[in-house]
């Protein structure tokens, strides 16, 4: 499952669940179930740079090599991080990884 995606070039693991639960403040229960859909709604609120950054930072990446990764300087870095994550501490953003949200479309 998501053997190809950006997050598992970074990553050994499918861990972006626990990532997302800790950056948007939401239980690990009301989330969605399913890795594929909550990993769907993930790429489509944020831009592929955005998601690139987002699994490069939660693999624990040295901050020289995700600079070089984006010809990033220091402040251009922090400054993405920073856009980044209050992205998805937004409401608009962190309620469709909910999976009332997820149920609620289906009907």
């Amino acid at each position: 499952m998501l053997e190809n995606s950006v997050w598992r070039q970074y990553n050994e693991e499918n861990s972006f669940r626990e990532m997302l639960a800790q950056y948007c403040r939401l239980a690990l229960v009301d989330m969605i179930e399913d890795d594929k859909a909550l990993y769907a709604v993930l790429k489509a609120k944020l831009t592929k740079k955005e998601l690139r950054l987002f699994a490069m930072d939660s693999a624990g990446m040295s901050d020289d090599v995700i600079k070089t990764e984006f010809s990033y300087d220091d402040d251009e870095l922090q400054k993405a991080k920073f856009k980044l994550y209050k992205k998805l501490k937004q409401d608009k953003v962190r309620l469709d990884f909910r999976a009332t949200n997820a149920y609620n479309e289906d009907i």
